[in-house]
């Protein structure tokens, strides 16, 4: 096909468009106040009637437009708000970290991240990430198993070493043949080694 053919110009060129337009000028008679030239150019009717159009004649359209104010009748406030809301699309917007509890927890911990300052140079600083990395993750204990750990007189975040070491410090203070009949020593005795059993089964022990 080339760009001498018929089909290309119908393709290019609409050739509807100029009858169209020559159609809506005659149908539509110029709005401007003791104007009788037809309407052949529409302009917007103004806020609060979107989508509806006024039209003019060509001399009368340009000075509709040299004065046209989307704004007229509103307050500085009103503008000021509509500018604002714009920005957005009109649609709400929140504070960040106010949308779930999380982000709230989350904040903080950024809030003092400003550039230059000393925690800024260190999240900088590659190595500064190597304790986050190779950090284990906390075990967080089940009701029973943290209850074993205050019997044997331990931190949540013993290790199976410190608690196997405390069961056998705990065991020789207060077996049976070492504490001299003292019924007290016997209860916590029981209460150790049913502490250490617990442990054993969570594999902490």
């Amino acid at each position: 096909m080339t760009q001498r053919s018929k089909y290309f110009d119908s393709i290019r060129i609409n050739p509807g468009g100029k009858k169209k337009k020559a159609e809506e000028a005659a149908r539509n008679k110029c709005q401007w106040a003791g104007c009788e030239k037809p309407g052949a150019h529409k302009a917007p009717a103004g806020r609060d009637r979107e989508g509806e159009y006024l039209w003019f004649c060509t001399e009368h359209v340009r000075e509709y437009n040299k004065n046209y104010n989307y704004f007229s009748g509103l307050s500085d406030d009103d503008i000021a708000k509509f500018q604002k809301n714009s920005q957005t699309g009109d649609r709400p917007t929140w504070k960040m970290g106010t949308a779930n509890s999380e982000a709230k927890r989350s904040a903080p911990i950024f809030a003092d991240m400003k550039s230059g300052s000393a925690k800024a140079m260190r999240m900088r600083n590659p190595a500064a990430w190597d304790n986050v990395v190779n950090a284990k993750p906390v075990r967080r204990l089940k009701p029973l198993e943290a209850k074993a750990i205050r019997t044997l007189g331990l931190e949540q975040t013993a290790t199976s070493d410190e608690i196997k070491a405390k069961y056998k410090e705990l065991v020789k203070k207060h077996h049976p043949d070492a504490n001299g009949g003292d019924r007290t020593s016997e209860e916590i005795f029981r209460e150790v080694i049913q502490a250490h059993k617990i442990l054993k089964s969570a594999g902490m022990a």
